[in-house]
């Protein structure tokens, strides 16, 4: 089972070793989609959980236990087509590249089975035609 979620520590939690903990107490696989982390701040981290589904809802309380609160990360990325002037600065930020150029034509392509969700186009876009459902 995966889920994919959106963690923001408090202060307080920031340093703590969760993804560690997720592994060596759970058996539970985290990759981290995207992380803002840093000390004595207030820390978010997106991540998508695998493992035994009884696992990640354990898990998951525990985390609430320690004043980490979690949503649910299961958007998806929306390009406004009458917006974008397929000027390309998203695909240069994008990891998995899901948004692409075609070498031809220089119109804007998105795999939306290649799309993590990390977000980093959204600020990329100057026009602001790339949006969440989240």
């Amino acid at each position: 089972m995966k889920k994919r979620l959106t963690l923001t520590f408090p202060r307080s939690t920031v340093q703590f070793p969760i993804t560690y903990r997720l592994a060596k107490d759970f058996n539970i696989a985290a990759n981290i989609i995207r992380a803002q982390v840093a000390p004595d701040r207030v820390g978010k981290l997106a991540v998508e959980l695998q493992g035994d589904i009884d696992a990640i809802d354990a898990a998951i309380e525990w985390m609430r236990n320690l004043e980490i609160e979690i949503s649910s990360a299961n958007g998806e990325i929306i390009i406004d087509e009458n917006l974008c002037v397929e000027c390309g600065l998203c695909t240069g930020v994008c990891p998995t590249q899901a948004l692409t150029l075609d070498p031809q034509s220089f119109h804007l392509k998105f795999a939306r089975n290649r799309c993590i969700v990390c977000e980093q186009c959204v600020p990329s876009c100057p026009v602001e035609a790339i949006t969440t459902n989240i």
